[in-house]
């Protein structure tokens, strides 16, 4: 954990390697903002091509019914100019704000579902109203177990 303001979070890496996972305690988002970030370190060890730089959420086929779903998702601008809203609407970066909203939602933890409740009620921009995300969250899981990243029998909707 970090005290800085300049970010919420940072999943640090070279190349291939990882270095780690940062999260600052500062402003009350650190279940959210730890999630976000171990989203992207899932992301990149999955599938990482140095040429393109890019990562797995945008183009391993394990993803692929999870970037159909989350192509209609609402696109919640995020402050800042058109380059930072591309980037904040990048695959990477939609990835990791639905993993850390299934994980709160199917935690089974009162706590971080509460923090999921009040994020929602507060209509914040990282998250979408559960309506909207109920289906995402499916293909967020399918993901996982379609990589053979699950022990346990997902009680998936069909």
């Amino acid at each position: 954990m970090t005290s800085t303001i300049s970010e919420a979070g940072a999943y640090r890496y070279r190349k291939r390697d990882p270095i780690d996972v940062r999260v600052s305690r500062v402003g009350g988002r650190v279940a959210l903002g730890f999630l976000h970030e171990l989203a992207h370190l899932v992301d990149h060890q999955v599938h990482y091509d140095r040429k393109s730089r890019v990562w797995a959420s945008a183009v391993h086929p394990a993803f692929a019914g999870w970037r159909s779903a989350a192509s209609m998702l609402e696109q919640r601008p995020l402050p800042g100019g058109a380059g930072r809203q591309r980037y904040f609407q990048c695959a990477h970066e939609v990835w990791a704000r639905c993993y850390a909203q299934t994980v709160l939602l199917r935690s089974g933890d009162s706590v971080l579902e509460r923090q999921l409740e009040k994020l929602q009620g507060d209509d914040d921009i990282h998250v979408w109203s559960a309506a909207q995300f109920a289906p995402i969250a499916v293909e967020v899981e399918r993901v996982f177990e379609q990589l053979g990243l699950t022990q346990l029998a997902l009680p998936l909707a069909a």
